[in-house]
């Protein structure tokens, strides 16, 4: 029975043992950011299973340079808080194996249009285009019509001509069989988050159909008119302007003129 005891013991302390090292080390990090210039985040890591045998930054695929610091401790500095340098930072701890922890820099969504203007001709498909490159993602999109500057909510199969597709960076609003009268205007595409909101603005215009016929229908106005003008150039040449050919014709035949002076001779002769 002893025995028993002692190995039901034994086990319990390799249980423990073994839920101690699978639960790892413990890494304690700074808060979420969401604002500020000159921000410090950092890792501290504790109940290490191996030595650390150094530490870094990454902020995707990116490696960042980190501040030189003990080897269970670890800062980075954020020069400010935006769009740009907003993500996920992880610091990573050289142990065997790998251990990471992660800082979250949130901001409000950063949404920009892909073009400010877009031109459309009467009767074509087109597509507004917004995209977001903060962290986090958005999480829901919405496009407004500005009326008279109020924004009138647009959803999918409005009139059966305007559609929206959404993922948490982009935006796209496509507009079936543009109409010259109603569509030309304001667009404005939202985006929120857990941080807050973000807009852009899209001025469409739509051409008339005859638009792209411009160009060649003034080519062929070029076209008529100089074939006027050298119409009416040729109707008014000077009459005198004849050919050489017509001149020779009316000059004096050579024999007729030697006959003439032979007679000439006779008739003085005889008297």
């Amino acid at each position: 029975m002893a025995v028993w005891m002692v190995l039901l013991t034994l086990g319990s302390l390799l249980c423990a043992i073994g839920g101690a090292s699978a639960a790892g080390p413990k890494i304690l990090t700074s808060p979420e950011v969401t604002a500020g210039s000159n921000v410090v985040i950092s890792c501290n890591i504790t109940e290490v299973p191996t030595a650390v045998k150094g530490h870094y930054w990454m902020k995707g695929e990116t490696k960042l340079d980190s501040n030189e610091t003990t080897l269970d401790f670890i800062s980075y500095m954020i020069p400010k808080v935006d769009h740009q340098t907003s993500g996920e930072y992880h610091c990573i701890f050289e142990t065997v194996p790998i251990s990471k922890g992660t800082v979250y820099v949130k901001v409000q969504p950063y949404v920009v249009a892909y073009k400010k203007t877009e031109h459309g001709n009467e009767g074509d498909v087109i597509a507004l285009t917004c995209k977001c490159n903060s962290y986090p993602p958005v999480t829901q999109w919405t496009w407004y019509k500005m009326v008279d500057q109020v924004p009138q909510p647009l959803v999918n199969g409005t009139e059966d001509r305007f559609y929206i597709k959404s993922n948490g960076s982009r935006t796209d609003l496509r507009i079936l069989s543009l109409n010259l009268e109603k569509d030309p205007g304001k667009y404005m595409c939202n985006g929120s988050n857990e941080v807050g909101e973000g807009s852009a603005v899209v001025d469409l215009r739509v051409r008339s159909r005859l638009a792209a016929l411009w160009p060649f229908l003034g080519i062929v106005a070029e076209v008529l008119v100089l074939v006027t003008i050298i119409f009416i150039y040729e109707k008014r040449r000077k009459p005198n302007e004849v050919p050489d050919d017509d001149d020779g014709g009316s000059a004096p035949l050579k024999g007729n003129t030697a006959n003439n002076k032979d007679k000439n001779v006779r008739q003085r002769n005889a008297n």
